[in-house]
């Protein structure tokens, strides 16, 4: 602040023709004690300020006091932002204008209740931002927070939470230290954050909490965290410089002040000396406790009083030089040769400037609004119309000077813009890391920027917890790969889940998602569950296991059936072929043939004539079939019931012409029916997308149910029929009754085709034309068998039975 008039009262642009003085009083951070000492510099009651030219005005912190009444216009102060509200509140009604440097409260910003408030740090708001937009990029979704029970560290991690929810950004806990309870809280502090699955810990709070903090971490052997450190602690020397700090804090990323340098400054620092500064207590002290000796005769600065004569910009180490104050009687006077240049000291540090040089930026802001003020066009011809609009610099008004810094805009020094937005500045911060040097120290590195919303990082220049430039990992649940969606977890954070694979069907082709998509119908979900392929057409095929089956027993069966036609075409003299009607014993065989060949026609790719033939040749195949028992049993029938007296004429009416003509009616009729239905509502070849899989099946859709089921229902007629008939004919006194064969193959037929209609419809797909050939061959192998099997072993086996007196005796 010193060197900041001292520079404006050297500038020939800058309030020319006046002089600023200062007066930097100590609140020792106590609130109270700086609203007393506002309230005296505002009142007038104040000691005369340091200057170095006779002006009637005089800058103190932050004061411009005039020497007749010591009343200030403005002050810079308020190191807290607990002290700022004290103060801007109870100079309020003054409107006396409050320069802070270092209260960073958002509250502050509020211009309702802080309207004379100004600062020059940025607000808390803008480095939560930052380190929540930090987060994110790092996607560390799993942080525990560290917080000072202060609205420093409420605040800034509401304001944290805030901004990371949209980003799924979970808070494992926070904990809260307090200067009274510190030990304790830190202690308790570091036993969550070992006991946490947390690697990423945000901490905000004053340097000396943290200090605290990694002595208790040190003492349990934590030392695997990534620490983000707020600008209170994150430039620290003081733990930049701690033994602790290199075990446990290696890495640590943080915002920081920004940092910018102040022409001319380092010259200064190292040029001071108490022999050119003799009326500088603070400077004489430190003098005394750096260099162990006396410089001078006049007394030290007193500690015991609250109405303070100076500030110190830097804490004095409270170490050995510093007890030398006590000793002061028998320290031995200074030679006059000693001097900072060289000397290492936190004082002397001129490396980076982030608080100072928003002090440096506060008295150029009080400079540039007094020079506002006090400027008119053409003050020596000024009317008094004229005069109105500036201010003398023997009447300055708090008022007058509040307002002009309301509209301040000026460059710096360094060459930057500056001005208020309300009561802040443009917020800019520096991003730092803690990096290990060879030597095994932590060294300040600067890493990237922030600049207002913006964000500004070199990645690859970060050194991490690990001590490598691999980001770490913070997450409560790994994140779920494609073709799975995450499942929260009851009772827990929404970072904690569970990672459930898409069911059959559904895909997810993001990591992290949280809901599975459904395939179009005519794809479904690869095994994976990550892309969605188009399903294969399934039907049931000559190539495959089932389909080789099928068709190796039809084909069995047509060759059995022209085995028999061939044997009973050999042996039709014979009295067990000519028995019961042999003409429609062939018939009935080339019937039973047909009905093996028309099931092969159910296998291979349905197409439109396929789908049409298979069903009109099933049909009609079975028709001629049981056509010819139904035949065959009403002429059992009737040949016996000739033979009672006076039933002669009853065989004319079943002579072969008749027999011939009955089948042709019966089959007819089913062939009427199947042209009909085949005519109006066809079966056609049609995808059946009902059946979840990856695979389709080409099936022959009925389009028409009511056709089907005629065809069905007028064979289960002729059979039950046929099955009526012969289960009366079957105890006639015949010694090879052909009745008997035909009840217990009708049996065998209705039973298969009354199973048939359930498992028609409940099977899947393909299976559905297997059930129906499975029937198609089961009711014609059962008809082949029970009919024909007992005369080809009369034929082949025994032969002697194959008389006609045999077969004529009762």
């Amino acid at each position: 602040m010193v060197f900041a008039v001292e520079e404006i009262n050297h500038s020939t642009r800058l309030l020319p023709g006046v002089k600023l003085g200062y007066q930097i009083l100590d609140s020792c951070g106590r609130p109270p004690w700086a609203l007393k000492t506002a309230l005296s510099l505002v009142g007038g009651d104040n000691a005369s300020c340091n200057t170095t030219d006779p002006s009637d005005y005089s800058a103190g912190e932050g004061i411009i006091e005039r020497r007749g009444d010591h009343r200030v216009p403005l002050i810079i102060g308020g190191h807290s932002s607990v002290t700022g509200q004290i103060l801007s509140r109870t100079l309020g009604p003054l409107s006396v204008p409050l320069i802070s440097y270092f209260a960073s409260c958002p509250c502050l910003s509020d211009r309702l209740q802080f309207p004379n408030f100004f600062r020059t740090m940025p607000s808390d708001i803008y480095q939560a931002r930052a380190i929540a937009q930090l987060s994110i990029r790092f996607n560390w979704t799993w942080i525990g927070a560290v917080v000072e029970n202060n609205d420093y560290g409420l605040v800034a991690i509401k304001l944290f939470q805030e901004e990371t929810r949209r980003a799924g950004v979970c808070l494992a806990f926070v904990e809260t230290l307090q200067r009274e309870s510190i030990v304790s809280d830190a202690r308790r502090a570091a036993l969550t954050i070992q006991a946490s699955t947390a690697k990423v810990i945000l901490i905000f709070t004053w340097y000396t909490f943290v200090k605290e903090l990694f002595l208790q971490l040190a003492k349990i052997n934590v030392t695997d965290r990534q620490y983000l450190a707020s600008e209170a602690w994150s430039t620290s020397g003081d733990l930049l410089q701690n033994v602790v700090s290199t075990k446990v804090a290696k890495g640590v990323f943080g915002v920081a002040v920004k940092s910018s340098p102040i022409p001319g400054f380092e010259n200064y620092i190292r040029s001071l000396h108490p022999i050119h500064r003799p009326e500088d207590e603070f400077l004489r002290e430190f003098w005394e406790a750096e260099f162990g000796c006396s410089s001078g005769a006049s007394p030290l600065f007193s500690h015991s009083s609250p109405s303070f004569k100076y500030v110190t910009p830097l804490n004095i180490s409270t170490s050995s030089p510093a007890n030398r104050f006590s000793q002061k009687g028998s320290l031995p006077l200074c030679s006059g040769t000693e001097s900072l240049e060289g000397v290492k000291n936190p004082f002397a540090d001129i490396s980076r400037f982030r608080v100072t040089y928003n002090v440096y930026l506060a008295v150029y802001a009080a400079a540039h609004a007094l020079h506002s003020l006090l400027s008119c066009p053409d003050r020596e011809s000024s009317s008094g119309n004229n005069s109105s609009t500036c201010s003398s610099p023997k009447h300055i008004k708090p008022i007058e000077l509040l307002q002009h810094l309301n509209n301040l805009n000026f460059t710096t020094p360094q060459g930057e813009m500056f001005y208020f937005q309300g009561s802040d500045i443009p917020a800019k911060y520096d991003l730092v890391n803690w990096q290990e040097t060879p030597e095994g120290s932590l060294k300040l590195a600067l890493i990237g920027r922030v600049d207002g919303f913006d964000l500004y990082l070199n990645e690859s220049a970060i050194q991490w917890s690990t001590g490598s430039n691999q980001v770490p990992t913070s997450v409560c649940t790994e994140s779920c790969p494609p073709g799975t969606r995450k499942a929260n977890k009851k009772g827990e954070p929404l970072c904690c889940f569970d990672c459930v694979q898409c069911a059959e069907g559904e895909i997810s082709n993001q990591t992290d998602s949280l809901h599975c998509e459904r395939c179009p119908s005519d794809f479904w979900s690869n095994a994976e569950r990550t892309a969605c392929i188009p399903r294969q057409l399934d039907f049931l095929s000559f190539n495959e296991t089932l389909g080789i089956a099928l068709t190796t027993a039809a084909v069995s069966g047509a060759v059995v059936s022209t085995a028999v036609f061939v044997m009973f075409l050999c042996y039709r003299q014979t009295p067990v072929v000519r028995a019961n009607n042999s003409e429609l014993s062939f018939l009935l065989l080339l019937s039973l043939k047909l009905c093996f060949l028309c099931s092969l026609v159910f296998i291979g790719r349905p197409s439109v004539w396929s789908c049409r033939f298979q069903q009109a040749a099933f049909g009609i195949s079975f028709v001629l079939c049981v056509s010819c028992l139904l035949v065959k049993t009403v002429v059992v029938l009737a040949v016996f019931r000739s033979a009672r007296p006076g039933a002669g004429a009853l065989m004319k009416w079943f002579g072969p012409g008749q027999q011939r003509g009955s089948v042709c009616l019966f089959t007819s009729i089913q062939i009427i029916i199947c042209v009909t239905w085949l005519s109006l509502s066809p079966p056609v070849p049609q995808r059946d997308l009902g059946f979840q899989g990856s695979t389709v099946t080409l099936e022959c859709a009925m389009a028409s149910v009511v056709g089907f089921s005629l065809v069905l229902g007028y064979i289960g007629l002729l059979a039950c029929t046929c099955l009526l008939l012969a289960f009366l004919a079957r105890k006639l006194p015949d010694k090879f009754n052909e009745a008997k064969l035909i009840t217990f193959s009708m049996l065998i037929f209705c039973a298969v085709w009354v199973a048939f209609v359930p498992a028609y419809i409940s099977s899947p797909g393909k299976y559905t034309v297997a059930v129906e050939i499975f029937a198609i061959l089961a009711s014609s192998y059962g008809l082949l068998l029970c009919i024909f099997s007992p005369k080809c072993f009369i034929i082949l086996l025994r032969p002697e039975k194959n008389t006609k007196k045999h077969l004529m005796a009762r």
